[in-house]
């Protein structure tokens, strides 16, 4: 596939051709960084795990070069970041039996210029060529400028896309902001209690995070625990792992709707159900 940076990169764990690789995903998930998936879209690489008939591709479109880094990695360059990194998402590829991954290997400041069209237009021939089902990205509330850039520029790639190439899913997930705010009829909730070992293990391979002082690994399976206990106040919990997503779905189904009036009916749900909360015991 002919991707725009030279540095780009299509990796297939089980040695398949990259053609077959691609054309047999089903779920997809689509992030900023290296580590992003494994915290966000568990419940794609679950779905697919062991399967035959589904299997799970990522992209991650940014290099990595510009993470925080600490202890073994103090004095490592910018250069020798994107070389670790990109080995710790292969691994993680490798044990979640991905069908493939691709790092597009931008620069944040490169996802971030909306009218830098070639990470749309890499992210259309990827999409094109894998067909998936279901797309997992950021969710477009989340505090981080490069999380909320790729996921916008997910949509643009897809909304350019004809109907027929489209998935027929389309999920914002959670990173850098839980979606526990949003209104319980909003929210999209994925049970993902099966093989923890296995999403224990994704989110430890990434040694340059942990060491570099930010315990992702420990603080994604805290979240999931938490979304499960506190998603019903008057219920026993019916799963140990949830993660919450945002249903991004109409905005590819309609390219006429505005991404920020879409997003805003979400906070004005939440507004409203806490106002009417007050109003009704006050």
């Amino acid at each position: 596939m002919d991707l725009h940076n030279p540095s780009a990169e299509i990796y297939v764990p089980d040695g398949s051709p990259v053609d077959i690789a691609l054309s047999r995903t089903t779920h997809m998930s689509i992030a900023a960084h290296q580590d992003d998936i494994e915290i966000m879209a568990f419940h794609g690489i679950l779905e697919c795990f062991g399967k035959s008939d589904k299997h799970f591709t990522g992209i991650t479109a940014t290099n990595g070069s510009g993470s925080p880094r600490d202890g073994l990695y103090a004095n490592y360059t910018d250069d020798d970041m994107q070389k670790v990194r990109r080995k710790e998402q292969k691994k993680a590829a490798f044990l979640g039996e991905y069908s493939a991954h691709v790092f597009l290997d931008y620069t944040s400041g490169a996802v971030k210029a909306s009218a830098n069209t070639e990470v749309i237009d890499d992210l259309k021939k990827v999409i094109r060529a894998a067909g998936p089902q279901v797309i997992y990205t950021h969710n477009l509330a989340d505090k981080h400028d490069t999380h909320v850039a790729t996921a916008l520029r997910v949509i643009e790639a897809i909304r350019e896309l004809p109907k027929e190439a489209r998935p027929q899913r389309l999920y914002g997930c959670e990173v850098w902001r839980s979606l526990d705010w949003l209104n319980d009829d909003d929210k999209v909730v994925f049970n993902v209690e099966a093989h923890e070992n296995l999403a224990m293990s994704l989110g430890g391979v990434f040694d340059s995070q942990i060491c570099g002082g930010k315990r992702y690994d420990l603080a994604s399976m805290a979240r999931r625990r938490a979304n499960a206990s506190y998603f019903a106040s008057h219920g026993v919990d019916e799963s140990t792992s949830l993660i919450y997503g945002l249903d991004l779905t109409p905005l590819i189904e309609n390219e006429r709707l505005d991404i920020s009036e879409y997003l805003g009916g979400f906070l004005h749900r939440f507004a409203r159900e806490v106002s009417s909360r007050i109003a009704k015991l006050a």
